[in-house]
């Protein structure tokens, strides 16, 4: 995460610094990133960027963590606004997110994201829905989710739930990124899963 010089820095400054970050790494993956793009874009000398990041990757993964806080504003949102019902909620999050794609001005960001994940990517988007996050965290967004339409016994057993509907939400976004599906593609290999899940896979 940023260093306090960077929080120091003037709110116009910190967003030119992040606008040329995020340019850069929807230009090309993060590994392929390069500092010289983004400190000639930003105007800044080479060694200010290292005053207010460790490295490219640290400035790569505080941009996702503001993309995962404000998907998890949605995600509560659409929880309240479903009365806790976790398919339907993560259901209209997948669908919101799939029309708001194309009007996206950093879409070339969030697929070079989902195309290129790792295990730190998957755990920061995993923070939209607190599976990663400490048992209190949890426990918070457990109070928003109906469990009595969950064939569920505790809290563990939520956690776990929550991981899988995660894992099945990252796969379906990165085969629509790198197949190039349509909306309707997308969205009813999503609902297929989903319907999978909600029916069970065992007879």
């Amino acid at each position: 995460m940023p260093k306090q010089t960077f929080y120091n820095l003037p709110e116009d400054k910190r967003q030119t610094l992040l606008y040329a970050a995020e340019k850069e790494f929807s230009r090309v993956p993060v590994y392929e990133a390069s500092i010289s793009n983004i400190v000639k874009s930003a105007g800044i000398p080479r060694g200010s960027f290292y005053q207010y990041f460790e490295d490219k990757e640290d400035a790569y993964l505080f941009l996702l963590s503001q993309q995962a806080r404000t998907r998890q504003g949605n995600f509560i949102t659409l929880l309240q606004k479903y009365d806790g019902d976790l398919f339907d909620a993560i259901t209209e999050m997948y669908r919101l997110l799939l029309k708001e794609l194309p009007e996206q001005e950093n879409l070339d960001f969030l697929k070079n994201a989902f195309l290129n994940m790792t295990h730190k990517i998957e755990n920061i988007f995993n923070r939209i829905f607190d599976v990663n996050e400490n048992r209190e965290q949890l426990k918070e967004i457990s109070t928003l989710i109906n469990k009595q339409c969950l064939n569920i016994s505790d809290e563990k057993d939520l956690h776990h739930v929550i991981q899988i509907i995660t894992s099945v939400t990252f796969h379906n976004l990165v085969e629509k990124f790198a197949k190039e599906m349509s909306y309707e593609e997308a969205m009813d290999n999503f609902n297929t899963e989903m319907n999978l899940l909600k029916k069970g896979l065992y007879k």
